[in-house]
């Protein structure tokens, strides 16, 4: 008893002299104007977390990914977003030294069709970028996708194969991402939430208002399924309809046109699968649409221009303004962006400009009339405006078929394993985060964001879970039980 005691009271001890110590030097080191003496205990958390915990620090990141500020230029005319950017990097390191060390990865992940697509597109990015016109920039791209890739990828499928690791994944990420929607609707109430503010009312944590949309959206479809599927408590039930509630005032107050129009594709799908349309039958509807709109193009492009509604805080006369090419700045400048990237890709079709270069490389492929009052020459004003017509321009015709490659192979999968999952709650989940998918496909028709931590977090992080349902989750594998995961530390 006296024994416990004492040792109870000498590590009262070394706390207090532990913690005394740290006050002193922190104390020392303001007066030298070294201000970042709070920090080191952050650090040393992180750095214990990185080598005894890789799959708690994966899940941290994936909390602060929200929070998160860009800084545009650090120099070299590349940006850092903190604190994830040196978290990515951090795991992105650990992650290839035990890559390297133990020389094995998940056989299941690593042969599977969408894995094998991620990586084609990757080695065509690390490709262009030794090609690139501006090497600098390009590296900075293509390290930042390799560590988007491999957090919320890679090392997502090996949470994943605990199914509650998918629910503690969005639980993070939408915990901290709730406490941004607030913030930018109390920040857009000091401004009546009037349209023009609404652009800008999300930063510093989000750009604009278009990739905060995107992102409401990708989360809508699931939490429509949650809030009105029978196989949770009242009281979940009312937690996520309260959720609900909250994203559906956001995504009406971001007045961002294409996240709209993506929630009405995903239902449009979602019924496609729901009611099993055979894929044939999917392909020649499709075929006959691209027909009919071939041949009837010149009338629609002069029924487009006799709409001249511009952007408005009436959402009814916001939504006509999504057909104006006429007089709407917004979409004549994606008009302006995407015809000066196809200039881009005939002037150099194989391996393009470089990867992350369009926005310091478009100006000079801009026609004078084609110009709006929005358009610049500085290369500050953002990037294609399209995940597609994007990497056309910068990665060559390869760039933009090996991302075409990701997604339908992601498309074809989901589908094909939509029937085969019988457990109804993994069921809901994948369907749902599927639908969040093809939220942010169709939104890169007229926007990109996966160069930012904000969209690629979930984008590969939904599709990570999709791999996993298939290969952990849908057959119960004895290998892949057996298997050492990849996120334990050496030597356990």
């Amino acid at each position: 008893m006296i024994g416990s005691i004492q040792r109870s009271l000498a590590s009262t001890k070394s706390i207090y002299w532990v913690g005394g110590g740290f006050a002193l030097l922190n104390a020392i080191l303001i007066a030298f104007e070294f201000y970042y003496a709070p920090i080191l205990p952050v650090l040393l958390v992180v750095m214990l977390l990185a080598f005894f915990a890789l799959d708690k620090l994966a899940l941290l990141i994936v909390f602060l990914t929200p929070l998160s500020v860009n800084l545009t230029d650090i120099g070299l005319g590349v940006g850092l977003t903190l604190p994830t950017d040196p978290l990515l990097f951090g795991l992105l390191l650990i992650f290839l030294l035990k890559l390297f060390a133990e020389r094995k990865f998940d056989k299941g992940i690593a042969d599977h069709p969408i894995t094998l697509a991620i990586i084609i597109n990757l080695v065509w990015i690390g490709i262009t970028t030794i090609t690139s016109e501006m090497p600098m920039v390009s590296l900075k791209y293509f390290v930042s996708r390799l560590w988007y890739v491999t957090a919320f990828f890679f090392v997502m499928t090996q949470l994943f194969r605990d199914f509650k690791n998918i629910k503690l994944f969005l639980a993070m990420y939408l915990t901290a991402f709730i406490g941004i929607i607030c913030y930018t609707i109390i920040h857009h109430s000091m401004y009546g939430f009037m349209e023009q503010p609404a652009h800008w009312v999300m930063s510093p944590f989000f750009n604009d208002h278009t990739s905060y949309g995107a992102v409401l959206a990708m989360f809508y479809p699931l939490l429509i399924a949650l809030t009105f599927n029978s196989n949770y408590s009242k009281s979940w039930k009312l937690i996520f309809f309260g959720i609900l509630v909250l994203f559906s005032v956001a995504l009406i107050l971001s007045y961002t046109r294409a996240a709209w129009v993506s929630l009405i594709g995903a239902l449009g799908v979602y019924l496609v699968m729901r009611l099993r349309i055979r894929f044939t039958t999917i392909m020649a509807i499709g075929g006959v649409f691209i027909v009919a709109l071939f041949l009837s193009w010149d009338t629609i492009i002069m029924k487009l221009e006799k709409n001249r509604q511009d952007s408005s805080a009436e959402i009814t006369e916001h939504l006509q303004s999504i057909t104006n090419i006429s007089t709407d700045a917004s979409n004549l400048e994606r008009l302006n962006r995407w015809s000066a990237a196809w200039r881009m890709f005939e002037e150099r079709p194989f391996v393009g400009w470089g990867p992350g270069t369009y926005m310091f490389q478009y100006a000079p492929f801009q026609l004078s009339d084609e110009k709006t009052i929005i358009s610049t020459n500085a290369g500050d004003a953002g990037n294609a405006h399209s995940e597609y017509i994007g990497p056309l321009s910068e990665s060559g015709v390869f760039g933009m078929i090996s991302f075409i490659m990701v997604i339908i192979c992601v498309i074809y999968y989901a589908v094909m394993l939509y029937p085969r999952m019988k457990n109804t709650e993994h069921r809901l989940y994948m369907v749902n985060l599927f639908l969040g998918i093809i939220t942010y496909l169709i939104h890169g028709l007229l926007n990109n964001f996966l160069d930012t931590d904000k969209a690629s977090a979930p984008f590969w992080g939904f599709i990570a879970a999709i791999v996993a349902f298939e290969v952990y989750h849908l057959k119960e594998n004895s290998e892949n039980k057996t298997e050492e995961n990849l996120l334990e530390p050496s030597g356990e």
